[in-house]
């Protein structure tokens, strides 16, 4: 009977315990059921979290605040311009009246969230576009864009074209430079469609700006190097004794003009200029000079017409051949008169030398003396003094016969070298030297015993210099002295 009793209790007991837990569970069912429902019900009117609207964070919000951040927006609404130059811009909807248009999307993307889903959603990402609407005045955009300092000529840099820049010892290639110049209409569209697709910021592309006609990359360039490395190769060696005179690349270089199209071209100017140069400091006719005699002192003596002359318009034109041959070049000057040594000493060791105050005469050839002889030269006081000046042996006459206004003298050796004044024998006279030019001197010739005269006729040769000069200063107004320009000459008085 009492296990019976025991047994009773402990199913009432049991029965008791599951009652309990069936009642548990069913309180936690109700509860959890009304959460759910709670929360379906919340979302329902707010975007699930982690929502993005058209960019706006709007989890746990409605409709309305994303309608609200939006409006807020356009009313705020900036856009960061950015220019070729890495400046800023900035224009305001303010001042073009830009607005949002409401229409209702927030709240229908809203509408097709269900918020029953929630216990999956809440943990999920939810990213909408949408299609807003925002209203501007055109005119007063373009207006607000015309007058940005883009626009501004102090502000406007024009570009450059990449070019070839010729220095003193080269050229260098100066790259373009795209400067910021605007092509106002495509620089308008492309802000324009900035702001149509809602952009807050916008770096300016190429295509808004002037570009450079020609970029360093380009062939043009290319070509522009290749005719200056052709000109600057055509260096040129003169052949001058004495002298190391040279066309080098640099001077070569200072003659080149390079065209807008890049052509390259020599300045016809600046090779005038250098053969000018080159004439002045080579030419050697008619210069005063610093002559040792044969007494051991030193004369100057100028005029006459020997000497080496370049040929001024022969040069240039060679000079320019060689140029656009494109090689180097080792070549004498064009010369128009040629003396019997090269260089600037051009007188050199063969020479006829004649001092009329002392009334002398002495042949060198090669340094060596090989024939003197006193001489009867101009007469000076009748205005016949011979022509002083550095000369040259024209040429050689046997048997002449010399007229005058009022003479004619035959002579067997005849040597002319200024003008019709030469050096000849002469049979009338039987004394030489001394003074005797003074009152008793020829018409201009110069006299020589006939044996001196034979000697020198039969070893001199056409071209040899003649120095001949005074001591003193005279003064020469013949024809003879004008035309072979002498050192003394003088205008005479016309009186």
């Amino acid at each position: 009977m009492a296990a019976h009793t025991t047994s009773l209790k402990k199913r009432k007991k049991q029965y008791k315990s599951h009652r309990a837990v069936t009642a548990a569970l069913i309180g936690t069912g109700v509860a959890l059921l009304g959460v759910y429902i709670g929360f379906g019900i919340y979302y329902k009117g707010h975007f699930f979290p982690k929502t993005s609207i058209g960019g706006i964070a709007c989890g746990n919000k409605t409709d309305s605040y994303v309608e609200s951040e939006n409006i807020d927006n356009a009313r705020n609404y900036v856009l960061t311009i950015t220019d070729r130059k890495g400046s800023h811009f900035e224009l305001a909807g303010t001042d073009f009246g830009y607005t949002y248009d409401a229409n209702g999307e927030e709240a229908a993307l809203l509408r097709k969230q269900n918020g029953f889903l929630w216990p999956i959603s809440i943990f999920q990402t939810h990213v909408y576009d949408l299609n807003r609407s925002f209203s501007y005045d055109v005119n007063a955009l373009t207006e607000q864009i015309q007058a940005l300092p883009l626009f501004d000529e102090d502000y406007i840099e024009p570009p450059q074209d990449a070019h070839l820049n010729i220095t003193e010892d080269g050229y260098e290639i100066i790259d373009e430079v795209g400067g910021n110049t605007p092509i106002p209409d495509t620089m308008t569209a492309e802000i324009t469609a900035a702001v149509d697709d809602q952009k807050t910021s916008i770096l300016l592309s190429d295509k808004c700006y002037e570009n450079p006609a020609v970029c360093a990359s380009d062939s043009i360039i290319a070509d522009t190097a290749a005719q200056i490395d052709k000109y600057t190769a055509a260096t040129i060696h003169y052949d001058i004794d004495g002298a190391d005179e040279n066309l080098d690349k640099g001077t070569i270089l200072s003659f080149l003009d390079i065209g807008e199209d890049g052509t390259v071209t020599v300045n016809d100017n600046r090779v005038t200029q250098f053969v000018q140069r080159l004439a002045s400091t080579y030419n050697t006719y008619g210069d005063v000079r610093k002559f040792k005699t044969s007494k051991g002192d030193t004369v100057k003596i100028g005029g006459g017409d020997y000497g080496w002359v370049i040929n001024k318009v022969k040069e240039k034109d060679e000079l320019l051949k060689d140029l656009e041959g494109g090689i180097p070049v080792e070549r004498e000057p064009m010369y128009e008169q040629r003396a019997l040594q090269s260089g600037l000493d051009d007188i050199g060791n063969t020479y006829i030398e004649i001092d009329y105050t002392n009334q002398h005469l002495w042949y060198y050839k090669e340094g060596e003396l090989v024939t003197d002889t006193d001489i009867v030269s101009g007469n000076i006081s009748r205005g016949n003094g011979s022509p002083d000046g550095v000369f040259k042996i024209v040429y050689l006459q046997r048997d002449a016969t010399l007229i005058g206004e009022n003479y004619a003298s035959d002579v067997k050796y005849f040597m002319p070298f200024a003008y019709n004044v030469g050096i000849h024998d002469a049979s009338w006279r039987n004394t030489f030297g001394k003074e005797i030019y003074k009152t008793s001197g020829s018409h201009g010739c110069i006299n020589v015993p006939e044996k001196k005269a034979k000697k020198l006729f039969q070893t001199v040769e056409t071209g040899t210099p003649v120095i001949a000069y005074y001591r003193d200063p005279v003064t020469l107004t013949a024809e003879n002295a004008r035309i072979s320009n002498a050192y003394s000459y003088k205008e005479p008085d016309k009186k």
